[in-house]
């Protein structure tokens, strides 16, 4: 008894096994591909290599400290110096600030006579300032804008990448649930014909029926069965290609097993309508077109004339130094410098450069705008007309069954053939095949309107830009 009794649990420890492994929900699959699909995680290291372009455009603006240190070792003269500077561009003007001290001793040639301070050394800041060219915007400032919008295009990129992606995860989960369900339908109608072929071959046995029947029963399962086994590969292939969304924590592919098909096909409807400007191909845009403005502002400034002042404060410190008193106390110096370009092709050539293209981006900006209404119309009357398809294919699926249960009922009474019984049956399958794959386009047709959208939520994402 006790043998019989753990035979019977060893028996049925496999479906309690079995009946703990929940269902793959698209949730799942989602949370997955969002995580660990290959082309995400692409987009990702391209929006790391703006970042560094950026980081590297922001060291225009390092703080660069200089040193020379001199001695004359043979000759007339004995002069050594040692001077030291440290300058800081300016982040609000195209100038810059500096500071520095020097220090000398010895003599040095008359034509080197800058070189003297006195004993101590002096002690220097100053500063230049831009007026006219490269005071709104310089060079170094319309490189870190560039390179920001760089950031920004290329952040839109990778959402638009992770959007594309979430659809065909989803897409592709819903084809391998409805491929999993067709399998289904056709191997209950391949069971049910088994059962059938085992009770007419008792029949044909007891000689209540022809033995032609049991030929029959024999060609209607093998007919069903070569429905099971193309099903089969459909699923096969369908849970292969859900493995390219469905990872591990590593990143490796999982090839859902069928214990995890779940019990009927999930149906995808969009959160929320979305906006052509919620698209991050649009936004993209923009930020290409914010690129192309700060190109024509950079290429404006080139016209302008330079015109700079600057100014320098010294004071030397400590005893009188071999220089002379010349070198005593504080010196202040005030300079303006004015340089005007004649011809400026460079700058011209360059503004009609950037506004043709900030044209170009314009005019490109709107036809999206309008490639993407008319393809959000267009998905919308399929996602309306496939919903409504769904619903007659269910009523269609109903009837069938109905027409199924009532031909076998007579057929148990022998008010029916075997030709019309496999004939409603097999309709009936077909209809609820019908059923799953109107139910299927319905889903893709809501998860093609999602992407269209630019709907997040509905496709696993962070409703939002993505960080």
């Amino acid at each position: 008894m006790i043998r019989r009794l753990l035979l019977a649990l060893a028996l049925l420890w496999p479906v309690a096994a079995a009946a703990q492994t929940p269902p793959l929900t698209l949730a799942d699959v989602l949370d997955s591909s969002a995580r660990q699909a290959p082309q995400i995680v692409e987009a990702m290291a391209r929006v790391r290599q703006a970042e560094g372009r950026a980081l590297s455009a922001e060291g225009a603006f390092d703080t660069v400290f200089d040193v020379d240190v001199g001695s004359r070792v043979l000759g007339y003269y004995s002069g050594s110096y040692l001077e030291s500077k440290a300058t800081r561009p300016l982040t609000n003007n195209g100038g810059s600030i500096y500071g520095g001290y020097r220090v000398s001793s010895g003599t040095f040639p008359i034509y080197e006579d800058k070189a003297y301070t006195d004993r101590l050394g002096e002690l220097k800041i100053g500063g230049l300032f831009a007026l006219l060219r490269d005071k709104a915007i310089d060079e170094r400032r319309g490189r870190i804008a560039i390179a920001a919008r760089d950031i920004d295009a290329a952040r839109l990129e990778r959402e638009m990448v992770a959007i594309g992606v979430q659809a065909r995860a989803a897409a592709t989960y819903q084809n391998w649930v409805a491929a999993g369900l067709r399998l289904k339908a056709y191997q209950a109608l391949l069971d049910l014909a088994e059962q059938r072929r085992a009770g007419i071959a008792r029949q044909v046995q007891l000689g209540a029926r022809p033995a032609i029947l049991l030929t029959e029963a024999d060609t209607n399962i093998v007919r069903r069965r070569a429905l099971v086994v193309r099903s089969e590969q459909e699923f096969g292939a369908a849970a292969n290609a859900l493995s390219f969304f469905y990872r591990d924590e590593n990143g490796e592919r999982l090839v859902p097993t069928p214990d995890r098909l779940p019990a009927s096909l999930p149906g995808f409807l969009p959160s929320r309508p979305g906006q052509a400007a919620d698209r991050p191909d649009v936004q993209t845009l923009s930020a290409r077109l914010a690129q192309s403005e700060l190109k024509l502002a950079l290429a404006e400034n080139e016209l302008k004339p330079r015109l700079d002042v600057r100014g320098e404060l010294s004071y030397d410190i400590g005893k009188t130094g071999p220089g002379g008193k010349s070198r005593d106390g504080e010196e202040a110096i005030v300079g303006i410098r004015l340089t005007v370009p004649l011809q400026r092709r460079s700058a011209k050539g360059k503004i009609a450069e950037a506004r043709a293209e900030i044209d170009g981006l314009r005019t490109r900006q709107q036809l999206v705008r309008e490639q993407i209404a008319v393809e959000v119309k267009g998905i919308a009357i399929a996602v309306d007309g496939a919903a409504k398809t769904a619903r007659l294919a269910a009523d269609e699926a109903a009837l069938a069954d109905d027409l199924a249960s009532a031909e076998r009922r007579r057929f148990d009474l022998g008010a029916s053939d075997f030709f019309l019984l496999n004939m409603r049956e097999e309709a009936a399958t077909d209809a609820r095949v019908r059923l799953l794959d109107a139910q299927a386009r319905a889903a893709l047709a809501g998860i093609d309107l999602a992407g269209a959208t630019a709907d997040r939520a509905a496709l696993g994402l962070p409703d939002g830009p993505l960080p």
